[in-house]
Protein backbone atom coordinates (compact mmCIF):
# COMPACT_ATOMS: atom_id res chain seq x y z
CA UNK A 1 0.00 0.00 0.00
CA UNK A 2 1.22 3.51 -0.84
CA UNK A 3 1.64 5.59 1.58
CA UNK A 4 1.17 9.67 1.59
CA UNK A 5 3.67 12.13 2.33
CA UNK A 6 2.97 13.34 5.72
CA UNK A 7 2.44 17.02 4.41
CA UNK A 8 -0.02 15.90 1.78
CA UNK A 9 -1.74 13.73 4.48
CA UNK A 10 -2.15 16.62 6.43
CA UNK A 11 -3.56 18.96 3.76
CA UNK A 12 -5.90 16.78 2.69
CA UNK A 13 -7.02 15.82 6.59
CA UNK A 14 -7.50 20.47 6.80
CA UNK A 15 -9.59 20.54 3.17
CA UNK A 16 -11.70 17.26 4.55
CA UNK A 17 -12.27 19.36 7.91
CA UNK A 18 -12.92 22.50 5.55
CA UNK A 19 -15.46 21.12 4.31
CA UNK A 20 -16.98 19.79 7.33
CA UNK A 21 -20.24 21.80 8.63
CA UNK A 22 -19.73 20.48 12.24
CA UNK A 23 -17.17 18.88 14.38
CA UNK A 24 -16.12 15.81 13.07
CA UNK A 25 -14.73 12.14 14.75
CA UNK A 26 -11.33 10.91 13.64
CA UNK A 27 -13.50 7.53 12.64
CA UNK A 28 -15.67 10.20 9.91
CA UNK A 29 -12.78 11.68 8.90
CA UNK A 30 -11.25 8.86 8.09
CA UNK A 31 -14.47 7.67 6.02
CA UNK A 32 -14.67 10.77 4.06
CA UNK A 33 -10.66 10.55 3.11
CA UNK A 34 -9.97 9.24 -0.66
CA UNK A 35 -8.11 6.41 -1.44
CA UNK A 36 -6.97 3.95 0.62
CA UNK A 37 -7.47 5.54 3.87
CA UNK A 38 -4.34 6.17 6.95
CA UNK A 39 -4.49 4.15 10.24
CA UNK A 40 -6.52 5.61 13.14
CA UNK A 41 -3.56 6.80 15.57
CA UNK A 42 -1.51 8.19 12.07
CA UNK A 43 -4.67 10.28 11.94
CA UNK A 44 -4.94 11.19 15.85
CA UNK A 45 -1.30 12.11 15.68
CA UNK A 46 -2.08 14.61 12.52
CA UNK A 47 -5.16 16.00 14.88
CA UNK A 48 -3.30 16.35 17.95
CA UNK A 49 -0.78 18.48 16.68
CA UNK A 50 -3.06 20.21 14.17
CA UNK A 51 -4.93 21.18 17.43
CA UNK A 52 -1.41 22.11 19.06
CA UNK A 53 -0.77 24.21 16.53
CA UNK A 54 -4.21 26.24 17.03
CA UNK A 55 -5.57 24.74 13.80
CA UNK A 56 -8.26 22.93 14.77
CA UNK A 57 -10.50 23.11 18.38
CA UNK A 58 -11.71 19.62 19.89
CA UNK A 59 -14.65 18.45 22.23
CA UNK A 60 -14.65 15.54 24.26
CA UNK A 61 -17.19 13.24 22.74
CA UNK A 62 -17.43 10.44 25.21
CA UNK A 63 -14.05 8.47 24.82
CA UNK A 64 -12.79 10.29 21.55
CA UNK A 65 -12.60 13.89 20.64
CA UNK A 66 -14.37 15.48 17.54
CA UNK A 67 -12.70 18.12 15.29
CA UNK A 68 -13.54 21.38 13.97
CA UNK A 69 -11.44 23.74 11.83
CA UNK A 70 -10.58 27.20 13.72
CA UNK A 71 -8.67 28.36 10.59
CA UNK A 72 -9.55 29.39 7.25
CA UNK A 73 -7.98 26.79 4.65
CA UNK A 74 -7.35 29.73 2.41
CA UNK A 75 -4.82 31.32 5.11
CA UNK A 76 -3.45 27.92 5.82
CA UNK A 77 -2.83 26.89 1.55
CA UNK A 78 -1.37 30.82 0.96
CA UNK A 79 0.70 30.24 3.75
CA UNK A 80 2.34 27.59 2.75
CA UNK A 81 2.67 28.65 -0.88
CA UNK A 82 4.39 31.89 0.03
CA UNK A 83 6.97 29.57 2.82
CA UNK A 84 7.75 27.24 -0.20
CA UNK A 85 8.32 30.54 -2.49
CA UNK A 86 10.25 32.42 0.65
CA UNK A 87 13.13 29.82 0.24
CA UNK A 88 13.30 29.65 -3.45
CA UNK A 89 17.06 31.24 -5.14
CA UNK A 90 14.91 31.82 -7.67
CA UNK A 91 11.37 33.37 -6.93
CA UNK A 92 10.63 34.31 -10.98
CA UNK A 93 11.78 30.56 -12.30
CA UNK A 94 9.46 29.11 -9.02
CA UNK A 95 6.28 31.35 -10.04
CA UNK A 96 7.03 30.64 -13.71
CA UNK A 97 6.69 26.73 -12.91
CA UNK A 98 3.80 27.38 -10.62
CA UNK A 99 2.02 28.97 -13.34
CA UNK A 100 2.49 26.69 -16.64
CA UNK A 101 0.95 24.03 -13.52
CA UNK A 102 -1.89 25.59 -13.59
CA UNK A 103 -5.21 24.31 -15.36
CA UNK A 104 -6.94 27.05 -17.36
CA UNK A 105 -9.82 27.39 -14.87
CA UNK A 106 -7.32 27.98 -12.17
CA UNK A 107 -5.35 30.88 -13.97
CA UNK A 108 -8.32 32.44 -14.94
CA UNK A 109 -8.91 32.59 -11.02
CA UNK A 110 -5.15 34.14 -10.64
CA UNK A 111 -5.63 36.48 -13.69
CA UNK A 112 -8.99 37.64 -11.88
CA UNK A 113 -7.23 38.09 -8.50
CA UNK A 114 -4.03 39.84 -10.05
CA UNK A 115 -6.34 42.11 -12.15
CA UNK A 116 -8.74 43.19 -9.61
CA UNK A 117 -7.80 41.95 -6.52
CA UNK A 118 -8.42 39.25 -3.58
CA UNK A 119 -12.25 40.17 -3.73
CA UNK A 120 -12.18 39.01 -7.30
CA UNK A 121 -11.49 35.27 -6.01
CA UNK A 122 -15.28 35.37 -4.60
CA UNK A 123 -16.46 36.91 -7.54
CA UNK A 124 -17.87 34.79 -10.13
CA UNK A 125 -15.39 34.85 -13.56
CA UNK A 126 -16.74 35.62 -16.75
CA UNK A 127 -16.24 32.92 -19.46
CA UNK A 128 -13.15 33.16 -20.86
CA UNK A 129 -12.88 34.52 -24.33
CA UNK A 130 -9.46 33.31 -24.98
CA UNK A 131 -6.65 30.69 -22.84
CA UNK A 132 -3.91 31.88 -21.31
CA UNK A 133 -0.57 31.28 -22.65
CA UNK A 134 0.49 28.75 -20.46
CA UNK A 135 -2.95 26.84 -20.97
CA UNK A 136 -2.93 27.64 -24.60
CA UNK A 137 0.38 25.80 -24.75
CA UNK A 138 -0.30 22.30 -23.07
CA UNK A 139 -3.48 20.20 -23.36
CA UNK A 140 -6.10 20.65 -20.77
CA UNK A 141 -5.70 18.16 -17.60
CA UNK A 142 -7.81 15.79 -17.30
CA UNK A 143 -8.65 14.87 -13.84
CA UNK A 144 -9.69 11.34 -14.31
CA UNK A 145 -6.39 10.40 -15.43
CA UNK A 146 -5.14 11.90 -12.33
CA UNK A 147 -3.61 14.72 -13.86
CA UNK A 148 -6.26 17.49 -12.55
CA UNK A 149 -5.05 19.98 -10.26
Amino acid sequence: MARRPLGRLEAEVLAVLASADAFISTADLRARLGGAPPAHTTLNTILTRLHGKGMVRRVRAGRQYEYRLTVNEADVVAGRMHEHLRFASDQRHALSRFVETLTGEQARILRAVLDDGPEAASAPLPAPSEPTPAAAARPERDATRGGGG
